[in-house]
């Protein structure tokens, strides 16, 4: 079969044009590892996002239901209760900030993996990392990225749980007798009634504990399962095994580290008086929630999440290869 052909007078043109000494420069900066990196993970983490949006919201919303709340019940009650009670927009909420948010954290996170792997293989003069070198790496990696974008994530948390049915919540806002506030406000907001900068940045301990350990096993998990897909003779694995090797990454990462979430969580709302949640210090939100909800308090939203963490991991992987490799050709 024959392929198709540019004409002579487009490919000449397009010949010139990759020639030009600012486009060649451009190419080179975009081709260096750590911007190629940057790049990716950026789209990467916006594209994983978005898919998965609905699911991020109902897992925000079972983590933040108090002990004695049942008005979101299992996977599908919640996903038909939110587009029932607020359709696409429901599905949605809190996906906007959630992107401004994610594609920096992501960007950060890909390109710090990339320096931190390119300095051990450097220092060490090796060809690859071991499971151990992965893993702080991955989680020095998360740890850069939570410090750059919390504030963001914070906020995102109060925008998904504003206009759930949630009893008391759902009370508070509908007496403020406003629609409920935006990105802007809710920031403002924060910075002004919580203590400013720290305002913002409530709950990043719990937060650090949790992504640290998370990211880290991600990619250290992620690049061993993928050097199990690669074929005899192949350099890199096909599409669908990054694919799987990044819905197994993500959830051995996210099992293993959840309980840090939910603390996360439940420290991002706890000056929410309306939901109840009242704590001191790390350990002593673990305690109340385990003394309060048992162990499986510390496990809320698990199955949401995963339902979220697989697909969203899976594309992100496969996202950022692609576009870094297409970024260094």
């Amino acid at each position: 079969m024959s392929t198709l052909k540019m004409p002579s007078a487009m490919q000449s043109y397009v010949d010139q044009t990759l020639a030009n000494p600012s486009i060649v420069q451009a190419r080179q900066i975009l081709a260096y590892p750590t911007v190629s990196s940057f790049i990716a993970g950026g789209i990467a983490g916006a594209v994983s996002r978005t898919v998965v949006s609905p699911f991020e919201r109902m897992k925000i919303i079972f983590q933040i239901q108090g002990p004695g709340s049942a008005a979101y019940e299992g996977v599908v009650h919640t996903l038909l209760k939110m587009w029932r009670e607020e359709g696409w927009r429901g599905f949605m909420r809190g996906n906007g900030v959630n992107c401004i948010r994610i594609v920096p954290y992501s960007a950060v996170q890909f390109s710090s993996y990339t320096v931190m792997k390119k300095w051990v293989l450097e220092t060490k003069n090796v060809t690859s990392l071991n499971a151990g070198e992965r893993l702080i790496a991955g989680s020095i990696a998360g740890v850069a990225s939570v410090a750059v974008t919390y504030p963001l994530d914070i906020v995102r948390t109060r925008l998904s749980i504003q206009t759930a049915s949630i009893p008391n919540l759902k009370e508070h806002y509908a007496s403020l007798g406003q629609k409920p506030p935006g990105i802007v406000q809710v920031t403002k907001q924060i910075y002004r009634t919580e203590g400013g900068i720290f305002g913002l940045y409530r709950g990043i301990i719990p937060t650090t504990m949790g992504v640290a350990p998370y990211v880290g096993i991600n990619f250290a998990v992620y690049e061993y399962v993928r050097e199990l897909f690669i074929s005899p003779g192949e350099a890199d694995p096909s599409a669908l095994g990054k694919l799987a090797s990044g819905a197994i990454a993500g959830a051995v990462a996210q099992t293993l580290t959840y309980p840090f979430d939910v603390l996360r969580r439940r420290f991002q709302v706890v000056s929410v008086d309306s939901l109840g949640f009242k704590y001191n210090s790390v350990w002593h939100a673990l305690s109340t929630i385990v003394k309060k909800e048992g162990v499986p308090g510390l496990y809320k939203g698990l199955s949401a999440n995963l339902l979220k963490v697989v697909p969203s991991m899976a594309a992100s992987w496969l996202s950022f290869e692609f576009i870094r490799d297409v970024l260094e050709l």
